[in-house]
């Protein structure tokens, strides 16, 4: 062992400057690229997150946005339907207030063509009535000779 132990001396004496430069190299390393390398990307991965919180917030906002803008759209859309609705109950009601003159208006010409029918036909049958004595009367002249002229007057009186 002992041999083994005197090979390896020269080799660790050999090897201590290449160990300290290795130290020195990891020393190195750490302050001169690592820990800038670490903020670099501390700083990135804060950039980028920042970033997306932005993103995020911009697409809250559009979508209050659009949400309120589609509420703004149905209650103009309402207003619409129920200007339209009162438009149409106004038409309906100008049209049955029409509906309703000219109703009355009509019955108003039948009442007063049945009251001059009704007059008419009043003066007709009078008429009739009084040409009716008389239509008996030449009926009976015709039908019967004249055989005295007391005979014909007293039927003639008694039709009238």
């Amino acid at each position: 062992m002992d041999e083994i132990l005197q090979q390896l001396e020269p080799l660790l004496i050999g090897s201590v400057p290449t160990m300290i430069l290795f130290l020195i190299l990891v020393l190195a390393y750490k302050y001169i690229l690592h820990g800038p390398l670490l903020n670099v990307l501390a700083e990135r991965r804060q950039r980028t997150q920042g970033a997306v919180e932005k993103a995020n917030e911009a697409i809250a906002a559009a979508d209050a946005k659009a949400q309120d803008y589609e509420a703004r759209l149905r209650a103009a859309r309402a207003e619409i339907y129920r200007a339209r609705e009162n438009r149409v109950k106004a038409w309906a009601a100008e049209r049955e207030a029409a509906l309703n003159a000219a109703r009355q208006a009509s019955r108003e010409r039948v009442l007063a063509a049945k009251a001059a029918l009704d007059t008419r036909a009043e003066v007709l049958k009078l008429e009739i009535e009084r040409g009716s004595d008389d239509l008996a009367a030449d009926i009976l002249k015709a039908v019967l000779p004249p055989a005295s002229s007391s005979g014909n007057t007293l039927l003639a009186e008694g039709s009238r």
